[in-house]
């Protein structure tokens, strides 16, 4: 049986910290015309992150970075 496990998703909090900026800048990044930043899951009126998108939103910024699948 293949079993999957959902690890739990981050809070804004989190990802403000794991990015070492503020809640605000976050918020910030959300609003502009073109959004930046990790994208987000809606879970009501909560903004909510999964790991691994946060993960590889961060290796993504490197200078050097291959998009996935381009290698």
């Amino acid at each position: 049986m293949n079993e999957r496990t959902i690890r739990p998703l981050m809070t804004i909090d989190e990802v403000a910290e794991i990015l070492r900026v503020p809640v605000k800048t976050i918020y910030e990044w959300r609003s502009r015309p073109l959004p930046y930043g990790p994208p987000a899951i809606k879970v009501g009126r909560y903004l909510r992150w999964k790991v691994t998108t946060v993960e590889a939103w961060i290796e993504g910024q490197e200078p050097d970075a291959v998009p996935h699948g381009h290698a």
